[in-house]
């Protein structure tokens, strides 16, 4: 039976919002400040700490339950991340995003984000992030983080 011939309150509804998680998501890489960066490990901590504040503030012990890590923080920004500084949510080595580097580069180099400088035997001559500068914790922006 196909959608079609299903009476209209028996069909699904569709809607434009995304999944709660990936919401989640590019609310983090929106509060990261330009010239700096987070991994999606980070990205994926930072949730999983607020999940266990929301938690603890609600008296409800709901144990190790993890979302998302850094795969699933990756897949959001590949779909989603577009609407966000998608930029600032990075590989852990620093490394550009393949496909992506040069437009990365320009919003690097614009917000003035620490770059490690590419020897000339670094293939293609791209520089990395400075993760050691370039990292943020959230500790400079609580606002919204509860």
């Amino acid at each position: 039976m196909s959608e079609q011939s299903l009476p209209d309150d028996a069909r699904p509804e569709y809607t434009d919002a995304l999944p709660e998680y990936a919401e989640r998501v590019l609310d983090v890489a929106e509060l990261i400040p330009p010239g700096r960066v987070m991994t999606y490990g980070d990205v994926a901590e930072w949730l999983a700490s607020e999940d266990s504040e929301r938690e603890a503030l609600s008296g409800q012990g709901g144990g190790e339950r993890r979302v998302g890590g850094p795969r699933q923080v990756g897949r959001v920004m590949a779909l989603y991340g577009v609407a966000v500084p998608w930029w600032r949510v990075v590989r852990a080595d620093g490394v550009l995003l393949p496909g992506h580097e040069l437009r990365a580069l320009d919003h690097y180099r614009a917000e003035g984000t620490p770059l490690k400088e590419a020897s000339r035997a670094a293939e293609g001559h791209l520089p990395r992030l400075d993760m050691r500068r370039a990292r943020w914790d959230g500790g400079e922006h609580t606002e919204g983080h509860t």
